[in-house]
């Protein structure tokens, strides 16, 4: 690529070069800095930078745009040093960031820092050294002797870290003495940069170049050798593994060192061999993402998909965006199969979202029989190095397919053909925190608008705002509603929780009708599947005298009971604590665990099905890096009868001896107060449910209930999805909820209760001034009124749709954000905008 400096220099006369740096950092812009001439010929946007930021911080940047403009605010600092020969982002990536702080309203440098893996940013570390010009002799400063102690270790090496001076003084604390040190220009204090991602490396053995040439040179090594068995060894085991006297080319691939030494031979015998000139040891650049040879035959396609296949493509010819409805078990994964074969043949690339991680651990599996060493994967439980191979494999073409959680989204795509979107409904697809809280699947349809590519949103139950683009005719629209091959739908039954404890049949919270379908499957060496969306052993604790319940010290939450830690946790800020005796209160003794979570659920489970052999996949049973796939993999093998989880269990699960699945609490999932809660449980329910019965044997599906006489409840059994949209649409639109509006939620925050509501008082009063055709509610305390002791008060804003509101409204927020920022009484609250919240 040509210099972006040669041009720009010759075209205006300019000697000085500048260039805009996007960096890390919650400011509403890109900063400029100064382009050292012996930078400019290798410069190209998209590349990263070292450069100052402020009077200490060294940042990792990347090049958004390049000129001869000076900034005239500030002396421009010049870019510091230049980390890549071929760019790490690419211009398509810079416009969907830009896209995506406007949309979402936050800042370039948070896309940038949520786009770009942890790997490929820069660390900084403080260290220290001798200041060149200072001498004890005639210093006017007395040292101490720890003072002293600090500059002998210097002596001895150049630098040292904040952690080897903890270590040379043997104390937790050194900042007062590094100060001090600092104070008498004793030592100078610095930033030691140093990029994260470090190439991984094996050692490898070769034979010298004339030895593998030469047969009788190598049969006089041999004689010499002959007094030395362990080196003797060694050279015979290399010659088995590596076909030199046949091959000598052989040899320039070596083997690796690991191969050549088993557990009887000796290192020292391989340095030895080494040093006089036998051996050879070189390093070799090796990939953290094994290669897979792609094993799998040619996908057959049932009648039924191959003519929702034909009706996707003539949907394409229109259309950038399709909506694949599909009852679970119809077989959508062999058409996503078949349309990212065909994408990757006509020379694009293709990516796969998934909502969750756990998700991954069995597709993925098997995608790689079809596609091999062509598919990447990316999620967040990979390894910081690992996430900076997938990118650069995206890069150098290595995997044309990805497939991938929500941050896959920001992979370095240059010519993305087809984004698939499966579970296009599933919340997990929005991004909480930090910012940006972007919604994964509109995202996705923006990136490939970018790209000019084609998008499938797969889902049994979609979500309303894609079901209602899909009828009003925006996106294409195809249907399967027929199981792949002779799978049948399950069969449905309520079970009431109120009816069995008037009867006395309640035990440990399960009604008769699932314990006898539980006991049933049992005894057919069947397998089951327990949904609870709640993990923990007990939602709180309780004093039965006064009713007391722990509470979080930081937010204004209960605290979940764990049995196995034996402590209350928060699992919005992460406190614990030792659960207590005795109630904190009154000293009373009689404390009660109250509501019931999946551990709870697994120990109960235990206690009526001692025979069973039961197992739980929630949050605490999967943190480690394979814990999904250990617990998968042990119920798929059939290791385990019964699988207690949470959502985690609910979509994309394929096991064929799954015949009974049980919703533990069906009313908890519909009564929270949010616009979208029937909706979120016709979809959990109908999702989990169909885990059930995808081989031969029809499955069944038992949702216990307090109250089942509630019409969600008949809507999921007919699964008739159409019925339950036009009816909960009716409510949307009366009340003006997506997707007639589009919603904003501004969350105030301040550590002082006061403070919090004046300030997001004043927010409402200013916001209420903006000209647009808008709802605003509030503001209220929030649903959780503290978290991590910050008070919360929430403002809701419904804007029209139409026109330019959103566009218009975001502006002036932020206009009227700045302006309390800079000048009001509430510049230290902080203010959280939500777009389009879950």
């Amino acid at each position: 690529m040509e210099s972006l400096f040669g041009n720009l220099d010759a075209a205006t006369g300019q000697t000085d070069s500048f260039a805009d740096i996007i960096l890390p950092v919650p400011i509403p812009r890109m900063f400029t800095y100064s382009v050292p001439r012996e930078l400019r010929p290798q410069l190209q946007i998209g590349s990263r930078v070292i450069v100052q930021f402020g009077r200490k911080k060294v940042l990792t940047g990347i090049i958004g745009k390049v000129h001869s403009t000076p900034p005239q605010a500030y002396d421009a600092k010049p870019i510091l040093d230049l980390l890549d020969d071929q760019p790490s982002v690419n211009p398509m990536q810079i416009q969907f960031w830009s896209w995506m702080a406007e949309y979402y309203c936050c800042d370039l440098g948070e896309v940038m820092h949520a786009a770009l893996p942890s790997g490929l940013r820069l660390s900084s570390e403080s260290k220290i050294q001798l200041n060149p010009s200072f001498d004890p002799e005639t210093s006017q400063y007395p040292l101490d002797p720890r003072e002293e102690k600090v500059l002998e270790a210097l002596e001895n090496s150049k630098e040292l870290s904040y952690a080897d001076c903890e270590k040379v003084l043997e104390l937790k604390t050194i900042h007062p003495i590094i100060k001090s040190l600092v104070a008498k220009e004793a030592i100078l204090v610095f930033e030691k940069v140093q990029e994260k991602y470090s190439p991984k490396t094996v050692t490898r053995i070769r034979l010298v170049p004339e030895l593998a040439a030469d047969k009788h040179k190598l049969q006089e090594v041999f004689e010499q050798l002959s007094k030395s068995e362990k080196q003797e060894s060694i050279l015979l085991k290399y010659l088995r593994e590596v076909p030199v006297l046949a091959n000598p080319k052989s040899n320039e691939a070596g083997l690796d060192k690991s191969q050549l030494l088993n557990e009887g031979d000796s290192e020292s015998s391989l340095k030895t061999l080494i040093k006089n000139g036998v051996f050879e040891s070189f390093r070799e650049l090796v990939n953290r993402i094994s290669e897979v040879e792609a094993t799998a035959g040619e996908i057959v396609l049932s009648p039924e998909q191959n003519v929702a296949l034909d009706e996707i493509k003539t949907h394409f010819q229109e259309k950038q965006t399709v909506l694949l409805q599909g009852i679970t078990g119809s077989g959508k994964t062999e058409m996503y199969v078949k349309l990212i074969s065909e994408a990757i043949e006509s020379g694009s690339q293709a990516l796969l979202l998934l909502p969750e991680i756990a998700l991954t651990t069995q597709i993925v599996a098997r995608l790689k029989q079809v596609f091999g060493s062509k598919m990447g994967v990316y999620h967040s439980k990979y390894s910081d190095n690992e996430r900076v191979e997938v990118w650069n494999g995206v890069i150098q073409g290595r995997f044309p397919f990805v497939v991938g959680v929500r941050s896959s989204l920001f992979l370095p795509f240059d010519s993305l053909g087809l984004i698939i979107v499966d579970e296009e409904h599933e919340a997990s697809y929005k991004q909480f925190d930090p910012a940006p809280r972007f919604q994964a699947r509109d995202s996705a349809i923006m990136l490939a608008y970018f790209h000019q590519a084609k998008t499938i949103l797969g889902s049994a139950t979609p979500s309303f705002e894609s079901y209602s683009n899909a009828r009003s005719g925006k996106y294409g629209h195809v249907v399967l509603n027929k199981r792949y091959g002779i799978a049948q739908l399950p069969l449905y039954h309520l079970a009431s929780m109120s009816l069995d404890k008037r009867k006395n049949l309640l035990k440990l919270d399960t009604t008769r009708m699932l314990r006898e379908k539980i006991q049933h499957a049992l005894e057919n060496n069947e397998q089951v599947l327990i949904f609870q969306n709640r993990r923990g052993y007990s939602p709180y604790i309780q004093c039965e005298a006064c009713g007391w319940t722990g509470q979080c010290i930081q937010c204004d939450v209960s605290l979940t009971y764990h049995q196995f830690t034996s402590e209350l946790r928060c699992h919005y800020c992460g406190y614990k604590e030792d659960v207590p005796s005795t109630c904190t209160s009154c000293g009373s003794g009689e404390l009660k665990m109250m509501g019931m979570g999946t551990e709870q659920i697994e120990e109960n489970l235990g206690l009526l099905f001692p025979e069973a052999r039961i197992g739980r996949m929630d949050h605490d049973t999967t943190r480690s890096k394979h814990g999904y796939q250990r617990i998968l993999d042990e119920f798929g093998l059939g290791h385990l009868d019964i699988l207690v989880g949470t959502q985690m269990i609910t979509k994309g699960l394929d096991f064929g001896r799954v015949t009974v699945v049980g919703v533990w609490d069906g009313d908890r999932i519909l009564n929270f107060p949010d616009f979208r809660s029937n909706e979120r449980a016709f979809q959990q329910i109908t999702q989990v449910a169909g885990r059930a019965g995808r081989s031969e044997k029809r499955g069944e599906v038992i949702i216990q209930s307090r109250n089942t006489d509630q019409y969600i409840y008949e809507q999921i059994i007919k699964g008739d999805f159409d019925a339950f949209y036009v009816h909960e649409m009716h409510d949307r639109k009366k009340f003006f909820y997506p997707p007639f509006v589009k919603l904003l939620k501004i969350t105030t925050r301040h550590q002082d209760y006061k403070t919090a509501e004046k300030a997001a008082h004043y927010l409402h009063e200013q916001m209420a001034g903006i000209h647009a055709k808008k709802i605003v509610l509030g503001p209220e305390k929030a649903l959780i009124g503290k978290i991590k002791n910050q008070y919360q008060f929430e403002s809701l804003i419904k804007l029209d749709r139409s026109g330019n509101t959103q566009s218009h409204f975001k502006k002036e927020l932020r206009r009227i954000l700045d302006q309390i920022k800079i000048n009001s009484p509430f510049k230290a609250a902080r203010f959280v905008i939500d777009v389009d919240p879950n």
